[in-house]
């Protein structure tokens, strides 16, 4: 929530008044206006001695009412107490005093502290704290009465009238505390404070900075008068304040201004960023109203709600559109460009309904709007080239055979070619699994009984445009619809043992509501769209044999490497496939009569069947490869530990036992592996050719060693190398924030292309370090130095091998490297770049700094060259309640319009 400074400001201090939680603390500077006990065991207590203790001061200047109490014969309820030196009850003073570690319960009062007076007859009670044996003050008064808890140096209460007074009061409440010098209750709905003060630093005793005012005067829930006020930092006052002020005050949400940011660009003028209103609507959603406005008249908007309801469903949605002019009007370099982008995120609780699930991932808007949006500079939806968007409902019947059905609409948009895909919507239904020839409740063994039959239906409403005819007419004209009905049915068993064999036949019949007409009109072959229902059968069977075979080899336990394992998974796959020339028709191509085959189903929404039939063999061995090495590091270990030596080792390939030439197909060969206990991840992939190429590039049916060559032809390669390491000592950034805005941009998790820089909202840190600082090691020390430096360091390297037409050349090589340090225990610094081999330039390059000041927060964000170089300077305090106390000043980046 987002409103004005100081109404957010003293509007939360005086809530957190109103419930009276109050915890001691001694103002510097500040005498204390009541003496500690100084000799308990040899002085008798009572209230007539002006300096005996806390109590008794306060007790001297009682709080009384206008009509004299009635007096009582004494007390009117059970009292429960307890002290560590002594208890004493006065009957004729009508006094309770209870001395170190004094406990009372009294009607609905719960009161600890050093020394307790209780006045019975007057509905008085007095706490103070006492000294040590070293002088220092200790058992600060705790007083609980209902709901209202106060922590103080000394409290006077009235249990009858509610009137209380408080010396040095502290106060938590949410991100705030405060402390006055006087806290005084009238009554249930008016309170006096003097002397307050009123921060989020959590070192209450030397805060880094706070809010002063004199005088202060609120009624709870209803509104708030203050005397002047202003800021301090470290402990040096500041022009920022107010000489006075009256607002309302309310215990929900409030809606308010949000003050925006200025600065200057050199194509747009001077601006101001992120200003707007922020409307509090109810207790389940809200509502953001940003814009930007520049002084050549480029302006922006941004509209952001965020939703939920407990146990349902939570969710935002972000809407933003700019308009971004460039030059002047009517000189040649004058551009204007309207960008748009929708952002929709919905989840729904699990536990709201188990058997139906909606969720909602969007994001879709004009191909350039990251790359020429400025104000979000965000680096990872700059650089990645496509948006994608999903919305599905899911709903499940618990029938028998249970039926699975799903609705799901999706976008694919690529921001280079400003090519978009969609289907609105997709069908997917599917009946379970029903097997023919066994019961529901016995075991499925053998060919028979493990023949299942299962139905799925597919629908398909798929439409490909533009971004410049995104939604308009056009596009719902070009659009293709279908129908796929699949029968699946199919069986498994064992052979000989170690065999596993599965067999299936496949039914498959496609509706269709888009075909094709090809004519040959004025010397010319056209091809016509028609419109209109048709449909096409097919089927095709399959199957396959596969097993495991185990290799060990031994090298004797005494070695350091004790043995090696190898697992080897071959399997043989036969798929057979009729022909469907049925469906397939001859037309004229051009004067001379000649005449071609084509199919009405031909770029439609489905494939079209095929016109020859296969008889298709594959063949595929996956291999794993492990080491039993001797551990000596754990002198403790009585087995070997085991070492991965490659993930896979995969070969596959076919064979087209109906084909006329060309029957084998490449040869491909991918393996990965991990190094260095697992921080290395190594992925390999090549393609090899056993046919030769003509002089065009074409295959023929020549092997390539009977051309001359070698066995195989190597057509393509590719490595991809990624490496992460840390120190011990910590990870800093090196996490992932899946539900950043980067990533909900199309972006990166982590930060090796660069750490996202939200403009309208700063407040973030750099470094994906969100965890409590109540929770991590002290640094209030080691300011110019740290012995200890937490780091890491992530490497990415890809190389890309390209040999289709005997180039033999590399099409790809770049490195990319990221990495955070800790500098000291309070200054973090992080860097992105990477170079590419092969365009021989320096990839996007970033740096950071932070500095963490305890309750502020201070960066540094810079690019220095590229599309997007711009730089950022931001200082301001981390709390939200407080976010317009900052001084944000950027370099917003000179992109053209037209990239």
């Amino acid at each position: 929530m987002r409103t004005n400074l100081f109404h957010i400001v003293l509007s939360s201090f005086f809530l957190t008044l109103g419930s009276i939680q109050v915890s001691a603390q001694d103002l510097p500077g500040k005498k204390n206006p009541i003496p500690a006990v100084q000799q308990p065991d040899t002085t008798r207590i009572t209230t007539d001695n002006p300096i005996l203790t806390d109590t008794t001061s306060v007790a001297n200047t009682p709080i009384t009412d206008t009509i004299k109490p009635k007096k009582k014969q004494g007390l009117d309820a059970v009292t429960r107490r307890k002290a560590k030196d002594y208890e004493k009850i006065d009957q004729r003073k009508k006094e309770l005093t209870l001395y170190n570690e004094a406990e009372l319960y009294y009607k609905d009062i719960e009161l600890k502290s050093g020394i307790i007076v209780m006045k019975y007859d007057t509905d008085e009670v007095f706490a103070g704290r006492i000294k040590d044996s070293l002088g220092n003050y200790t058992q600060y008064p705790y007083f609980k009465q209902g709901s209202s808890v106060v922590e103080a140096d000394s409290i006077h209460f009235n249990t009858k009238t509610k009137k209380a007074r408080v010396w040095n009061s502290r106060t938590d409440q949410g991100e705030f505390r405060v402390m006055g010098e006087i806290t005084k209750k009238e009554n249930d709905s008016v309170y006096f404070i003097k002397g307050a003060k009123f921060t989020t630093s959590k070192n209450m005793k030397d805060p880094e900075y706070y809010f002063y005012s004199n005088k202060i005067k609120f009624v709870p829930g209803k509104k708030v008068v203050v005397g002047p006020t202003n800021m301090v930092i470290a402990n040096v006052p500041t022009p920022v304040g107010l000489p006075f002020a009256f607002f309302p005050m309310s215990d929900k949400a409030e809606s308010g201004l949000i003050f925006p940011t200025y600065g200057d660009s050199n194509s747009q003028g001077y601006y101001l960023q992120n200003g707007g209103y922020y409307f509090a609507l109810s207790d389940y959603y809200d509502l953001t109203v940003t814009g930007d406005y520049y002084t050549n008249g480029s302006y922006g908007l941004r509209f952001e709600t965020n939703y939920a309801k407990r146990y349902n469903f939570s969710g935002n949605l972000n809407v933003r559109f700019e308009n971004l002019i460039t030059s002047e009007r009517g000189l040649p370099d004058y551009t204007r460009a309207k960008n748009y982008n929708i952002q929709w995120s919905h989840n729904q609780d699990a536990k709201a309904s188990p058997d139906s699930r909606f969720s909602a991932s969007v994001n879709l808007g004009s191909s350039k709007y990251f790359r020429q949006s400025l104000n979000t500079v965000n680096v990872g939806a700059s650089l990645v080239n496509t948006m994608n968007s999903s919305i599905s409902y899911s709903k499940t019947f618990r029938s028998v055979p249970q039926v699975n059905l799903s609705l799901t609409a999706t976008h694919s948009q690529n921001t280079n070619t400003e090519v978009i895909n969609m289907t609105l919507p997709t069908l997917q239904a599917s009946v379970d699994r029903i097997f023919l020839f066994a019961p529901a409740d016995a075991p499925k063994k053998g060919f028979i009984k493990n023949i299942n039959l299962q139905y799925n239906l597919r629908g398909e409403n798929r439409i490909q445009t533009y971004d410049s005819l995104f939604f308009k007419p056009q596009m719902f004209r070009d659009a293709k619809s279908g129908l796929q009905h699949t029968i699946p049915l199919s069986t498994n068993f064992k052979v000989f043992k170690y065999f596993s064999v599965s067999a299936s036949t496949n039914y498959q019949e496609t509706w269709v509501m888009n075909t094709i007409r090809r004519e040959f009109v004025n010397d010319s072959s056209i091809v016509r769209d028609v419109k209109g229902f048709d449909s096409f059968r097919t089927y095709n069977f399959s199957t396959s044999i596969g097993t495991t075979i185990y290799g060990t080899f031994n090298f004797g336990d005494d070695r350091k490497l004790q043995a090696i394992r190898h697992v080897m998974r071959p399997s043989l796959t036969y798929t057979y496939t009729p022909s469907f020339d049925q469906y397939w028709d001859t037309y004229q191509i051009d004067a001379n009569g000649n005449y071609a085959d084509y199919s009405r189903f031909t770029g439609g929404l489905y494939s079209p069947p095929g016109q020859e039939y296969s008889s298709n063999v594959g063949i595929a061995v996956n291999n794993t490869f492990e080491a039993k090495v001797r551990d000596d590091e754990n002198e403790t270990a009585t087995e070997p530990k085991k070492v991965m030596l490659l993930n896979n080792l995969n070969f596959t390939t076919s064979y087209n036992m109906a084909a006329d030439s060309l029957a084998w197909s490449p040869l491909r060969v991918t393996a990965g592996t991990n190094l260095f206990k697992e921080k290395m991840n190594i992925n390999f992939g090549t393609t090899l050719d056993p046919y030769a190429i003509n002089n065009s590039g074409q295959r023929i049916d020549t092997y390539n060693i009977d051309n001359g060559g070698s066995l195989f032809r190597l057509t393509s390669a590719n490595i991809t190398m990624n490496y992460s390491v840390a120190s011990s000592d910590g990870k800093s950034g090196q996490g992932k924030d899946e539900d950043s805005q980067t990533a909900r941009n199309g972006g990166r998790t982590d930060d090796l292309f660069g750490s996202a820089t939200d403009l309208s909202d700063s407040r973030q840190s750099l470094f994906k370090d969100d965890e409590d600082t109540d929770k991590k090691e002290d640094k209030s020390e080691g300011g110019f130095y740290n012995a200890k430096l937490p780091w890491d360091l992530r490497l990415a390297y890809s190389l890309t091998y390209t040999n289709n037409n005997r180039e033999k050349k590399i099409s790809g090589s770049s490195l990319m490297v990221s990495g955070n340090l800790d500098i000291t225990p309070r200054w973090k610094m992080g860097f992105s770049t990477g170079y590419d081999f092969v365009q021989k330039g320096v990839t996007f390059t970033q740096l950071r700094f932070e500095r963490d000041l305890l309750s502020w927060r201070m960066d540094f964000n810079w690019v220095p060259f590229g599309d997007n170089t711009y730089w950022g300077f931001f200082i301001g305090i981390k709390s939200s309640v407080l976010s317009d106390i900052k001084y944000d000043k950027r370099q917003v980046p000179d992109q053209r319009v037209g990239n």
